[in-house]
């Protein structure tokens, strides 16, 4: 049998499933496709099979790959994804703003994005693709701080620089930066403005992530400032006015920026709110007034020196005053005298300020309590048997036992230094003969009733009598 150097000669043997066994000159098995036997080959047929090494294919296939390496090179080997570069936006008192430009991964993706402070890790920042900016706050004040950023990406790990913030002191305002809704007073919204600027902060009509303040007068809208939620609504909320609150960023009025300028520090914002009365509206109101009058004022020579003489008036001190009553070196004060009509007017308040006129104390005891002073002593009293002696006597030898009073007055004595005691009732002129004396007993001694006096007066004294009375003292009346 004849073959080719190029061809082999098979016999097939057996077609079973697609498969056909060859079987060579030296008993050489091998599998075959059937479906490349030659069109009628059965089993026993004799077939010839070359091989031929095709190399302009090989020469395509190999350019074809080394083109894909190099794309492959070119895109994900040659450009790297880019580190993060973080900026300090804003630094208060308690808090930080940082920010960095959108990330560039070239072909790589995005795992994680993280903020480091103090070489500690802190957080993620969430929606890092997009997110350029976050705000840390809860600082300490006065503090010294480091923040990183770290990026981990399916090309590797990438950081950033290292970013060194110093927290503010309370006397440093330069971190303000607030949004400006609605002032209804375009003067007070100028020199909030003004204040600012002094103060090196800033401001929008816009909230922005570092926005610390909201400040308006009105949640209403304005139209440089915060617009309306609705068209149709014109007094309605404003959106940043919304979105403040939603933020929870505090809403204050602009007397509280005037009153950081003032003072040189953060004030509290606990009286600022919207809705309450600043504490410094009044004088703040009251400057601007006094400011504008005197701006109205005429340009004449008097009007201008009256001007320049008011302030020099006010910014005089006071004069010392002496807070010890007396006259200052000694100087002796004339006392003011009194006008007739005030000299009028003080008698009439003097008697009806006096009180009732009260009885002796020694009167009043006698007739209130029932006991009898010391020093009163009644008449003796006659026994039965005198009395009856008396009684049948002649009128003529009837005498009483006290010493009888003489029936006229001595010499040059007159009528009225004789008369006796009113206490006794008796009284007769010289010549006259005198009657028998009639004896009187204490019980029939008849004691006039005491003048009216006011109950509550006294009630007074009676109470003040009662409070004096000691140990009581028998006195013997025979």
């Amino acid at each position: 049998m004849k073959r080719s150097q190029d061809s082999f000669t098979f016999t097939v043997g057996k077609l079973d499933a697609g498969m056909a066994i060859l079987i060579g000159e030296r008993a050489h098995l091998i599998e075959f496709p059937s479906v490349l036997l030659p069109p009628g080959a059965t089993t026993g047929s004799i077939v010839n099979i070359a091989v031929h090494q095709n190399t302009t294919e090989e020469r395509n296939r190999d350019q074809e790959f080394w083109e894909l390496q190099h794309d492959i090179l070119e895109t994900f080997g040659r450009v790297a994804p880019e580190p993060p570069r973080l900026e300090v936006r804003n630094v208060t008192q308690t808090s930080v703003t940082l920010e960095w430009p959108a990330l560039k991964l070239a072909t790589a993706k995005l795992r994680t994005l993280e903020i480091y402070k103090n070489s500690q890790r802190l957080a993620a920042i969430p929606n890092a693709s997009t997110n350029t900016s976050t705000k840390l706050s809860g600082l300490s004040l006065d503090t010294p701080y480091t923040f990183q950023l770290v990026l981990k990406t399916s090309a590797g790990t990438f950081h950033s620089n290292v970013a060194r913030v110093h927290t503010h002191t309370i006397a440093d305002t330069s971190g303000i930066s607030v949004c400006f809704g609605t002032v209804a007073d375009p003067v007070l919204l100028e020199d909030a403005k003004a204040a600012l600027r002094e103060m090196k902060a800033k401001w929008s009509d816009k909230i922005q992530i570092d926005t610390t303040h909201f400040v308006c007068t009105t949640p209403a809208v304005t139209p440089t400032g915060a617009r309306v939620t609705g068209a149709n609504v014109s007094g309605g909320p404003g959106v940043e006015y919304q979105r403040a609150l939603q933020l929870s960023i505090p809403v204050v009025q602009p007397q509280w920026i005037l009153a950081c300028l003032t003072e040189k520090k953060m004030v509290p914002i606990a009286g600022y709110y919207l809705g309450v009365t600043p504490p410094n509206a009044a004088s703040y109101y009251s400057q601007r007034t006094q400011s504008m009058s005197q701006a109205s004022l005429p340009s004449s020579g008097s009007a201008s020196s009256t001007h320049k003489s008011a302030p020099n008036r006010s910014s005089m001190p006071p004069p010392p005053r002496n807070t010890n009553g007396s006259p200052p070196g000694g100087v002796q004060r004339k006392p003011f005298e009194p006008t007739p009509e005030e000299d009028l007017e003080a008698e009439i308040e003097a008697e009806s300020a006096k009180p009732a006129k009260r009885q002796p104390a020694s009167e009043t005891r006698h007739r209130s309590n029932g006991t009898m002073d010391r020093n009163f002593r009644f008449p003796s009293t006659p026994s039965q048997a005198q009395l009856h002696e008396q009684s049948q006597s002649p009128p003529a030898q009837r005498v009483a036992s006290p010493p009888p009073q003489p029936s006229s007055p001595p010499a040059g004595v007159s009528r009225q230094q004789a008369r006796k005691p009113a206490g006794l009732g008796l009284s007769r002129d010289a010549g006259e003969d005198v009657p028998p004396v009639t004896i009187i007993t204490p019980s029939s001694v008849e004691v006039p009733p005491p003048p009216p006096v006011e109950k509550e007066s006294k009630r007074a004294v009676i109470e003040e009598v009662d409070e004096e009375v000691g140990e009581t003292v028998e006195i013997d009346l025979r």
